[in-house]
């Protein structure tokens, strides 16, 4: 797709990978609306890259149906939507706390399910479109204290596959893209300690936009069902 004109909703969008991958969009020339829960952080941020904003709990059913009939009458329809929001907690299966482990899921995997149900309504209706769920690589493999937030990025792997399949004869791709650690607030977020200086070796969120944004440039007869993007030789 020609990603000048395009219209794009970005999920999580005021930081992280979803900021960078807005601001890369805005500079090829779409139009691109962000969500995310804490308003004047949305806002900031959309006043910074050019986007529009909207405050949007995706766990929420009625905010979703909301957020999606306000972003499509902004940009004027919806091409994309750039599934990535997502939180992180971690802890050994035996410290997991109930609320944590349904509060992820919320996030990640329900949150995922209904903006992308949402969309996938108009894409089908349109005969084309566009979703790229941002998932991990975690989404591929587990690891010791991630009993949370592995499931919910393998959950979401799973909904990114039954959609492909559903939604391939409507011409409307689905993609995933699996990023290793990305060097942003995530980490500080779901309760680890922030890093004093950037490490040049390891990868940041504007390799995961460029990423991104090089799915969405196949041309629409092409897609990739998934990337995993690592850094090269991290220290």
């Amino acid at each position: 797709m020609d990603t000048k004109g395009a219209r794009v909703l970005i999920t999580g969008g005021a930081t992280g990978i979803g900021r960078a991958t807005a601001a890369l969009l805005i500079e090829r020339g779409a139009k691109v609306a962000i969500c995310g829960r804490t308003e004047a952080r949305v806002r900031e941020t959309a006043l910074a890259i050019g986007a529009v904003p909207f405050r949007c709990d995706v766990s929420r059913e009625d905010d979703v149906e909301r957020l999606v009939e306000d972003a499509a009458q902004s940009l004027g329809g919806l091409d994309v939507l750039v599934n990535n929001a997502g939180l992180g907690t971690f802890a050994p299966l035996v410290e997991t706390i109930t609320e944590d482990f349904r509060r992820t899921f919320e996030t990640n995997t329900l949150g995922a399910f209904l903006v992308g149900r949402a969309c996938a309504r108009r894409f089908v209706t349109a005969k084309r479109g566009t979703i790229v769920n941002v998932g991990s690589t975690a989404a591929r493999r587990g690891f010791a204290g991630g009993s949370a937030y592995c499931a919910s990025k393998f959950a979401l792997t799973a909904l990114t596959e039954c959609w492909r399949a559903e939604l391939r004869t409507s011409n409307v791709r689905v993609m995933q893209v699996d990023p290793s650690e990305v060097q942003n607030d995530f980490g500080v977020h779901a309760g680890r300690a922030k890093r004093k200086d950037p490490n040049p070796s390891k990868l940041t969120s504007e390799d995961i936009a460029r990423a991104i944004v090089g799915l969405l440039e196949l041309d629409d007869r092409a897609f990739s069902p998934g990337l995993e993007v690592w850094a090269t030789n991290p220290r």
